[in-house]
């Protein structure tokens, strides 16, 4: 089965180039993300998770301040990407949702208790979201065979997947997703992401061959709190500081697209 497309993925690359996608978790880091030059805007919630579902008023606002195309982040928790009957329900249900309030494009995955892409499911996810272009998100580097998994993704249809090369970041997975695009031939986008900064993202694009790359691009803003109670977290384990956010920064957004434009 070919990718189906509406054409924004054609026109994004075609305008560019290359393209940098930047995942933001709030409206700032969207606006901040298109003024640095960023092509696209992965949309979640969360991204000391790793990214889940936003809210649709998150994506409705987003919508309101940026042009440029926004993919929304579909993955009802945290944690791995096996997924009870009542959690592809609210799957389907978000895909629904996202695509009436203005989604330009959808990013989700699943696998099965072996480690392999849950086809099944992700055929039915596929079909809601159509015409909508698809991602499968790093739920591949979870895999157990990424190979094969990529060839079940081009079955399937996905316009693009999302990879650190099933390592810690994407520099530590180059010899994987240099691999993969060379298998892939054109057939699906490999798109790397994890960890890419000013200080790898030139090794990464000359080592995977690559035209589209991912990033969160995020600097830390301190609160505007002046009253602050320090014995008091909102989180678990994984909790930061409650008086301190990341957002995405302009200006590592705008160093990162100029480093890309330049070595493209």
């Amino acid at each position: 089965m070919a990718p189906l497309s509406d054409g924004t993925q054609d026109r994004e690359m075609a305008d560019q180039g290359f393209l940098m996608e930047v995942c933001v978790d709030s409206v700032e880091s969207a606006v901040n993300a298109e003024r640095g030059g960023a092509g696209r805007i992965e949309l979640c919630a969360s991204l000391l998770e790793g990214g889940i579902t936003p809210t649709i008023g998150l994506l409705q606002v987003v919508k309101q301040y940026v042009q440029i195309p926004v993919y929304v982040m579909i993955r009802p928790r945290g944690g791995d990407f096996l997924y009870s009957d009542r959690e592809m329900e609210v799957m389907k249900a978000d895909i629904r949702l996202a695509k009436i309030h203005g989604a330009d494009g959808l990013v989700f995955g699943a696998l099965t208790e072996d480690g392999r892409i849950d086809a099944e499911l992700c055929m039915d996810l596929l079909a809601i979201s159509r015409p909508l272009p698809v991602t499968f998100h790093r739920a591949f580097d979870m895999v157990y065979d990424p190979l094969l998994a990529m060839e079940t993704l081009i079955s399937l249809g996905f316009e693009r997947v999302l990879t650190s090369g099933c390592d810690s970041s994407a520099l530590e997975g180059l010899p994987l997703i240099k691999r993969l695009v060379e298998q892939a031939k054109g057939r699906i986008i490999v798109m790397p992401g994890g960890g890419i900064t000013e200080r790898n993202l030139h090794r990464i694009l000359e080592g995977a061959g690559v035209q589209e790359f991912h990033c969160s691009a995020r600097s830390t803003k301190e609160s505007l709190m002046k009253y602050r109670n320090n014995s008091v977290t909102m989180g678990g384990a994984l909790s930061t500081s409650e008086y301190s956010i990341k957002v995405a920064d302009v200006t590592k957004v705008r160093t990162l697209n100029a480093m890309a434009k330049n070595f493209l």
